[in-house]
């Protein structure tokens, strides 16, 4: 016969899916320790600290005390973070992938344009990406198309493709 003690208790017991819910004894985390927390992590914008922010805060006048806090202290620098940013990515992508990820993240097309790679090295690693995704130089009309897309996408003006498609294999060839 089964027992009906388990009726008693439902909250302590678990179909497999759906393990019970426990109550938290730990305090709710005060906005200023999150914001500590997501930035001891990872560099982030002012833009992306706040929208990580915004719903644990309980008013906007809260949360700009404390971004203008931790940008006061240099916790917190769109500077260091378009740095950080444009050195990570500038071996992949060119200046115009770079900067519009930028915009996005709300830093001021200023102070990314002060960090971006000079024209040189952007044709470089044009180059670079081009040896390494086509191991040689396009044999017809569509490939070369691809290779053009290809860099278009990762942000490269069509200056720089069409220096890039013209000298890539340059070193190849001596």
């Amino acid at each position: 016969m089964v027992s009906d003690d388990f009726e008693d208790r439902p909250s302590e017991i678990s179909d497999g899916l759906n393990p019970p819910k426990k109550q938290s004894a730990r305090p709710e985390k005060s906005l200023r320790a999150r914001a500590m927390d997501i930035l001891s992590r990872q560099e982030i914008s002012r833009s992306g600290l706040k929208r990580k922010l915004a719903p644990h805060a309980e008013s906007e006048a809260e949360l700009e005390k404390v971004l203008d806090e931790f940008a006061e202290r240099n916790w917190q620098s769109d500077e260091r973070y378009a740095e950080a940013y444009i050195h990570s990515k500038s071996r992949q992508h060119g200046t115009l992938r770079l900067k519009q990820a930028l915009a996005a993240q709300g830093v001021d097309e200023d102070l990314s344009r002060r960090f971006l790679p000079d024209r040189d090295s952007e044709q470089q690693t044009a180059m670079a990406v081009l040896r390494k995704k086509f191991k040689q130089p396009a044999a017809d009309l569509k490939e070369k198309q691809k290779q053009v897309r290809f860099l278009a996408y990762r942000g490269f003006g069509m200056d720089t493709i069409q220096t890039a498609l013209k000298h890539a294999w340059d070193e190849d060839e001596n």
